[in-house]
């Protein structure tokens, strides 16, 4: 069962009532996705080096309010962004309709568009959904630039959080690249060190000390 809390920055997030997970912080939603996966992931890419096409995964559609933050900042970045979003378990329209997320109209446009199958947003966005799950999708390799991991915490999904996983996920990034995650616990890095990432620890959003941006820097 879901339901919706408002979070401390006043944007919504969608708690599992079973599990008792949240699909963001409850310091808040918007700022969270905000720090760790726009300003540390895509900006951060963007700033240093400066490509002109980037191609973004997304672990956990969720919400949608990553896609839409990205959306939103390719708005501000003389980049293309062709964006592929993993999740096995879509939200259903009766939650993402209320949702008090900015620009409502996209947010719709993001959950409404067909999933499996690539659809242009606007003439530099082309986002891609599919209900494959990382274990059993099959990835291009040397490809994606940007990886947003936001999956749910290791103790709730601990198959998510694996070397197998971190390692495919080391196999379709190509270099150099960013992948930004929320969780900053030992055991995490240790296992993003061992698939073959460079981590650093950064400060992480309201409520956190720490995340995660780990880096492709050779193929």
């Amino acid at each position: 069962m879901l339901s919706l809390v408002t979070t401390s920055d006043g944007s919504h997030t969608i708690k599992n009532e079973t599990t008792g997970d949240t699909y963001h912080s409850i310091h808040g939603a918007v700022q969270e996705s905000q720090h760790v996966f726009i300003k540390n992931g895509l900006l951060h890419y963007v700033e240093k080096f400066s490509s002109k096409k980037i191609h973004i995964l997304e672990i956990g559609l969720g919400s949608g309010l990553n896609a839409l933050l990205t959306y939103k900042a390719q708005s501000q970045l003389n980049s293309e962004i062709e964006y592929t979003a993993l999740e096995p378990f879509p939200l259903e329209e009766e939650f993402y309709r209320q949702l008090n997320y900015d620009s409502q109209k996209a947010l719709q446009t993001i959950h409404k568009s067909e999933w499996e199958n690539p659809i242009p947003l606007s003439g530099d966005f082309t986002l891609f959904k599919s209900k494959a799950g990382i274990q059993s999708v099959d990835l291009p390799h040397n490809h994606f630039d940007v990886v947003y991991f936001d999956a749910f915490a290791p103790n709730s999904q601990p198959e998510m959080w694996t070397l197998d996983i971190f390692s495919k996920l080391r196999n379709c990034m190509r270099a150099p690249s960013v992948l930004t995650t929320y969780c900053a616990k030992g055991e995490v890095k240790r296992t993003l060190k061992a698939a073959g990432f460079t981590i650093e620890s950064l400060p992480g959003p309201p409520g956190k000390r720490e995340m995660v941006r780990a880096m492709i820097t050779s193929n």
